[in-house]
Parts: C-alpha cells; structure tokens; sequence
C-alpha cells in the first residue's frame, strides 16, 4: 500500500487556532493520538505516525491521560526479555 494524502479544505485549515507552520504536524500528532486511543494502531506506529520519538510520544499520551495499551503477555515478553529468557 503507498501513502495516504488527507484533504484538510482551506477553510478548516484557516480556521484551526495553530500558527500556519505548525499545523501539519499538529494534524499528525491528533490523527495518531486519536487512531492509538481507538486501539488502531500500535504505539510504535502511531509514534512514527505523530513524527516523535518515543519520550515525546510518551508526554503526548500523558498529557492527553490516554491510557497505555499493555496487556499482561506484553510485560511478560518484557521480562522475558530484559532477563535473557526470551
């Protein structure tokens, strides 16, 4: 699959309250904020997404109070991992 081109009118783009060169990363950022919080994409993806690294994908979340999808395999993986019993 190739890239995904949104259209954004110039009317809503004129009425967003950003600075005019912030606003396509802000769009990113709320785009994978949004697709995260439904849990339709991945943090790793929506990281990218948004166009973060990962410490500010982390203060995002906080600051937006979107819980972390972790499930218990997902920490178990973790340990197992962090300890060499992959």
């Amino acid at each position: 699959m190739s890239d995904v081109t949104i259209m954004v009118p110039h009317g809503i783009v004129q009425a967003l309250r950003l600075p005019p060169d912030t606003i396509q990363a802000a769009l990113q950022q709320e785009l994978a904020l949004a697709l995260y919080q439904r849990g339709i994409l991945s943090s790793g993806k929506a990281c990218a997404l948004a166009w973060v690294n990962r410490w500010e994908w982390e203060k995002l979340l906080e600051a937006r109070k979107i819980p972390r999808h972790y499930a218990d395999e997902d920490l178990d993986q973790d340990i197992a991992y962090a300890t060499g019993g992959q």
